[in-house]
């Protein structure tokens, strides 16, 4: 089974509501599961381009945070994004009570990781392109995410 069509069964799963799907081929077996909290928080989420208002206003982390999360333009052509190349769940930590791998208002350089992306009990470390400062985080730690989904704006160097 190509990744392609795992992306397609993801897709229906996502479409159709369904609560799991196993698919065999041959040797291969894929099993999607939904809980239900990412069921409700998927029918809820806005475009990516809406995120900063949408993921800044539930965020039980510090104010400043959140200011920084908010103060992120939509549209800002002078920020690069980091886009999510998988769908699965988003983590900023890699174990729930470790710091988060970045903060808004660092800088990184290529090839630090920024974050983490579950996909399928996969743990997928999603690294930074180009050198610069996060000037916002997206998506909420623990949210589902799609594929293409920005997950941080960063200002280049």
């Amino acid at each position: 089974m190509t990744l392609e069509e795992i992306k397609q069964l993801v897709q229906v799963v996502i479409e159709s509501g369904v609560a799991e799907l196993e698919v065999t081929r041959g040797e291969n077996r894929v099993r999607i599961r939904r809980t239900a909290r990412s069921a409700a928080q998927e029918m809820v989420l806005p475009p990516a381009a809406a995120m900063p208002p949408a993921a800044s206003a539930p965020n039980p982390s510090p104010a400043p945070h959140a200011e920084a999360a908010a103060a992120a333009p939509a549209a800002d052509e002078s920020l690069s994004y980091v886009k999510s190349p998988i769908v699965g769940t988003f983590y900023e930590a890699p174990a729930p009570d470790a710091p988060p791998f970045v903060r808004v208002g660092e800088r990184v350089t290529p090839g630090q990781v920024l974050c983490i992306i579950e996909s399928m009990k996969l743990m997928n470390e999603i690294e930074a392109e180009i050198a610069g400062t996060i000037v916002a985080r997206l998506v909420e730690n623990g949210s589902p995410v799609e594929y293409g989904e920005a997950l941080f704006a960063i200002r280049p160097d």
